[in-house]
């Protein structure tokens, strides 16, 4: 039995996840018909991109399922003419990029590497540079991301607290939950590492407020969502100190705006949505699994709960 597969984002992903596509259905077993231009009753799931053309799904009445090929889903969970399954995508390889990422800059702050390169004056001017042992990392958010990049950080011997709305439990991380933990990680976080989704109940959840529960001269990284800040309270608690610097790679607006104040701040790293991103090969394969178990009438990996938006 053939299994029709709607390709439906933009032209050019068409060109990257095309091979990479055809060849993870083949070594999964799928006989597939892939096309970007398949009659809309005859299809039966739908490869997604959010900004995609595709926005109403009434017609697609014989569909099992929508395989979002983003990370975030913010963007399809509140369209009502979904009907069917919506997965997200948990990618392998952006996962480990990611990982990486977050890595990269945490460490780039446990070792003071901004004060090291970018001093002007030629003064010697040794200094005992820490270990990660004394170092508290909070990340917000113990999704797929936050749980990767937590547990790298535990291997690098950090002391990392992981703070998620439900309760997990993550291997050499504390692990708090809810309003009461939120208070308590942020006031450990002298790193913090912000990977939750963006719905409403994480809209600003840094603000004037967490700001100030945070240890003075703290350190934010910021490669979830962009609405997550306040920008305004953020800018205004690196203009007190109270945030010592802020490495940002999201926003609620992009590409940032050129008046936007992040941009001159001296107490912003501005980096333009490079933390990580959907590998065409790795996540071809965790599309391709999905519809072996949707054939195979196995439940769906990755479902999105829709009335939490993630």
């Amino acid at each position: 039995m053939t299994v029709n597969i709607l390709f439906a984002a933009r032209e050019e992903r068409w060109s990257q996840y095309e091979g990479p596509l055809r060849q993870a259905l083949e070594n999964a077993g799928v006989n597939a018909r892939l096309a970007t231009d398949i009659p809309a009753a005859e299809v039966d799931y739908i490869v997604y991109a959010p900004n995609s053309d595709l926005q109403d799904f009434t017609p697609y009445v014989r569909a099992k399922a929508v395989l979002n090929l983003w990370a975030g889903v913010e963007e399809i969970t509140p369209n009502k003419t979904l009907k069917i399954p919506l997965a997200r995508m948990v990618d392998p390889g952006l996962t480990q990029a990611m990982t990486e990422w977050v890595t990269g800059h945490v460490l780039r702050y446990h070792l003071g590497m901004d004060l090291d390169i970018c001093r002007k004056d030629p003064v010697w001017q040794p200094r005992t540079v820490p270990i990660a042992a004394e170092r508290q990392v909070v990340i917000l958010g113990l999704g797929a991301l936050g749980t990767a990049a937590a547990t790298a950080l535990v291997q690098l011997g950090f002391k990392v607290t992981g703070w998620s709305r439900s309760a997990k439990a993550v291997d050499g991380v504390d692990c708090l939950h809810g309003p009461d933990g939120l208070e308590a990680a942020l006031k450990r976080a002298s790193i913090l590492v912000t990977l939750l989704p963006d719905t409403p109940a994480t809209n600003d959840i840094l603000n004037a407020e967490s700001f100030a529960l945070m240890p003075r001269g703290a350190f934010i990284i910021n490669p979830g969502r962009g609405p997550l800040i306040d920008d305004g309270a953020l800018i205004a608690a690196l203009d007190s100190g109270q945030v010592a610097h802020a490495t940002l790679d999201v926003f609620r607006v992009e590409p940032l705006p050129r008046e936007h104040p992040f941009w001159a701040h001296p107490g912003v790293t501005v980096t333009p949505h490079i933390a990580a991103e959907t590998r065409a090969d790795t996540a071809s394969a965790v599309v391709a699994e999905n519809i072996r178990r949707g054939e195979a009438g196995e439940t769906f990996l990755h479902l999105v709960d829709r009335a939490r938006g993630y």
